[in-house]
């Protein structure tokens, strides 16, 4: 066999690896790119983490014999090539002696607010009681609502949105003065 003529078809096999390569890279770039966006967080980081991807996929592109698993080839290449990263990066945070002030969050304002939901619940008639606390509580579907109360779905929307109406007016109203029961009494 003459050597030149193996050289001339190998290049002529690289053309068309580089060329199927080229396209998949221009058909499925902009979603990989979402992907790596997701993964990092950040547009720069972003487009070097499926670069590294990218180039890591080229150098194995003769050996992925299922070409409709590619996505699943770049994406796992970019999760391990992020964990890489990641485990390189510096500590950034550094220990001290001291440990700084937590910060308590005040609940006395959630629970008057759960308080004041409460009393709006309480408000309504059952029907509609039950149908929010059903949908928004217990995370039941419109038919599952119809069925446990014996109303039509139609019956369900209506009321759960006539409910909330009602709420919203209710809870964006001020709340009354609650006086303590001592000084109500003359």
């Amino acid at each position: 066999m003459n050597q030149s003529y193996l050289g001339v078809d190998l290049v002529m096999a690289m053309d068309q690896e580089c060329d199927d390569f080229r396209a998949y890279v221009m058909a499925r770039g902009p979603a990989l790119l979402r992907a790596a966006y997701q993964l990092t967080g950040h547009p720069a980081d972003a487009e070097d983490l499926l670069q590294a991807a990218l180039a890591k996929t080229y150098l194995a592109w003769d050996r992925i014999q299922d070409r409709a698993a590619l996505d699943g080839y770049v994406r796992r290449a970019m999760v391990n090539i992020n964990i890489s990263w990641w485990r390189r990066r510096k500590l950034e945070e550094y220990p001290s002696e001291e440990l700084p002030e937590a910060a308590v969050w005040d609940f006395t304002e959630y629970d008057q607010g759960h308080e004041f939901l409460e009393e709006a619940l309480g408000r309504l008639p059952d029907r509609m009681r039950a149908a929010i606390v059903l949908r928004y509580y217990e995370d039941m579907t419109e038919p599952e609502i119809a069925q446990v109360l014996g109303i039509s779905v139609g019956t369900v929307k209506s009321t759960v949105s006539r409910g909330m109406a009602k709420l919203r007016g209710d809870l964006d109203a001020t709340p009354p003065s609650r006086t303590p029961a001592s000084a109500a009494q003359p």
